[in-house]
């Protein structure tokens, strides 16, 4: 049986000495869902709520204008949750700058 819908890529990140999990979502007509996965925090893309993750007390952070894993780590982070906050996460930093956090 063919699946439907199989534009979905899986990535593995090396980054810092840190192992993360990358994945990509490709959506019709519009950009990826992009979500970077650390063993204690992960990185998403607009289409996801920063609040919600708040909410829960996860460490999590938010940048927009993504289409790939490899551009995610080159952007600035636009939002954080407090849980981040405490880490050492702050917004207007680098993704890269940050996966030793994650």
């Amino acid at each position: 049986m063919e699946l439907p819908y199989t534009g979905v890529r899986v990535k593995l990140v090396e980054l810092d000495d840190k192992k993360l999990l990358g994945i990509e979502i490709d959506l019709p007509n519009a950009p990826p869902l992009i979500v970077l996965r650390g063993d204690n925090g992960f990185v998403m893309c607009g289409y996801l709520d920063i609040s919600v993750a708040e909410k829960i007390g996860v460490l999590a952070a938010r940048v927009t204008g993504v289409k790939s894993v490899e551009e995610m780590l080159d952007k600035e982070i636009g939002e954080v949750t407090s849980k981040a906050i405490e880490k050492g996460v702050k917004k207007g930093v680098k993704v890269r700058d940050i996966v030793k956090y994650l």
